[in-house]
């Protein structure tokens, strides 16, 4: 990505599924951001992806699931997140952003969306749910590399 702004390498960092807001906001401050700056791009990048999401999920999945191969990522990728989401289930929408909000692998605001189409969240419920638990998410990594470089 030579040649790009680094503003616009973090925001599509933080909107891919894997890196999301927890490995954006630390790579941004690694190239020399501010931690508000990295805050503020890695959370538009991470927010950018839940509408489309949450829209096109269900139906992308439905048509895909016609072809082997995706009839079996599906349901790979839908079991695991149905098994991580315990909280969901009891909680619901509220459940769904304390389960966006933990800053750790597969928790994040792609999950959260499949997570909320699983359990049948409806749309404004779920998209203000992941979008408080990304906030909070965000949050806590901002805490946690404040609390680095202090140690550092």
């Amino acid at each position: 990505m030579a040649g790009f702004p680094k503003e616009l390498i973090v925001v599509i960092v933080s909107a891919l599924p894997i890196s999301e807001l927890r490995g954006a906001m630390p790579l941004a401050v690694a190239m020399g951001m501010s931690l508000k700056k990295a805050f503020i791009l890695s959370l538009a990048g991470n927010i950018l992806p839940i509408i489309p999401v949450l829209f096109f999920m269900e139906p992308v999945s439905i048509k895909l699931r016609h072809f082997k191969v995706f009839a079996r990522f599906f349901d790979w990728f839908f079991e695991r997140t149905r098994k991580k989401a315990g909280l969901i289930e009891k909680f619901e929408a509220v459940g769904l952003a304390l389960f966006v909000a933990v800053p750790l692998p597969a928790t994040g605001a792609w999950t959260g969306c499949i997570a909320a189409s699983l359990f049948k969240i409806r749309f404004r419920y779920a998209f203000i749910a992941i979008t408080t638990g990304v906030i909070i998410a965000g949050i806590i990594v901002a805490a946690l590399i404040s609390i680095g470089k202090i140690l550092i």
